[in-house]
């Protein structure tokens, strides 16, 4: 019979008592696999000390799962795993880099297609390394599904690995090293390039191309897709970090991923009578419904961001396990 580390995580602050806290965590590891049938729970004195509880609170929790039958106890030897097919309250960790309109889209969207009786708690890392790895340490044993949106943070194959792989479903972008992982994600550079071809023939009056590109947050994989599809059909392409009012030309078509961007450039356009779709072309990334009404609308590239929380619901009540690249949409409303 094997001693299984268990490492737990109690929240002194949390409403919830301690010794249901202690039982949710046990239950869990035998439902993620990380307990089998016949293993060892750790001490009573071990378990008091790793979740910072009284002897009398870890007793209570022990005896709990003793009379429904999960565990065992042997005098003199401790307690063990008698039974695996326990039936675990899903609890699902959200971490998000941030949220906008569309993210609150998506995650209304997961809310509502998730089966009922699931909680969810959601945090926020706002693309801050240390947040990002402190809320998943405190995270850990506490949750039956793990939703992590990792944004731009690189080598943290080391701190997901704290979590169980099978419970796992990293969000939006997809990583070579965490391909073992399950994933919900945008291919940036197919998207933008597939959106771009498939609707070239609103392209062929602009000869120039201009993306305003910050770096940072933003995926520098948008920027290959437009220059393959700029190559293709030789077309010329200016990468700039920002728009500034005196930097528009017209004959040109601008993609736009901020929109402080594309108020500056919607401004100009209004001062200078130049006519969206026509003077100029204009294409936003991420829809919202404010991009529906402003300057008689605007064309969008975007990840379909309802289908994504959709999905994400699926992988938790299906348990899904291949990998989901999400649909984009070219939403055409006449201003590219």
């Amino acid at each position: 019979m094997m001693h299984k580390p268990l490492k737990i995580n109690i929240d002194s602050a949390s409403s919830v008592p301690k010794y249901r806290q202690l039982v949710d965590a046990i239950l869990l590891k035998i439902d993620a696999g990380q307990l089998q049938k016949g293993d060892k729970i750790p001490s009573l004195n071990k378990l008091c000390e790793s979740g910072n509880m009284s002897r009398d609170t870890a007793m209570m929790a022990l005896n709990e799962l003793k009379t429904r039958g999960v565990l065992m106890s042997h005098p003199g030897k401790g307690y063990f795993v008698l039974n695996t097919q326990v039936e675990v309250k899903k609890r699902v960790f959200v971490l998000f880099d941030e949220m906008n309109a569309f993210k609150e889209d998506m995650y209304q969207s997961f809310i509502e297609s998730l089966a009922p009786k699931i909680d969810v708690d959601i945090y926020f890392h706002h693309f801050n390394r240390q947040l990002f790895i402190e809320l998943i340490e405190k995270a850990v044993g506490n949750y039956s599904h793990y939703v992590i949106m990792p944004a731009t943070f690189e080598k943290i194959s080391g701190t997901l690995a704290l979590l169980p792989a099978s419970r796992v479903i990293v969000l939006d972008r997809l990583k070579p090293e965490l391909s073992q992982l399950f994933s919900i994600y945008q291919d940036f550079e197919q998207d933008v390039f597939e959106a771009m071809e498939k609707n070239a023939v609103l392209f062929t009056k602009y000869r120039h191309f201009i993306m305003a590109h910050p770096g940072g947050k933003e995926p520098v994989e948008r920027v290959k897709g437009l220059e393959r599809f700029c190559a293709k059909h030789r077309r010329t392409l200016d990468i700039i970090d920002a728009l500034e009012p005196e930097m528009a030309i017209s004959g040109a078509c601008y993609l736009l991923p901020s929109d402080r961007d594309l108020v500056r450039l919607i401004k100009v356009a209004s001062q200078k009578k130049w006519l969206l779709g026509e003077t100029i072309g204009v294409v936003s990334f991420n829809d919202t419904m404010l991009k529906e009404v402003v300057a008689s609308g605007i064309s969008t590239i975007s990840t379909d961001f309802m289908m994504m929380g959709k999905t994400l619901s699926e992988a938790i009540n299906q348990k899904l396990n291949t990998s989901v690249r999400n649909p984009w949409r070219f939403i055409n409303r006449g201003s590219a």
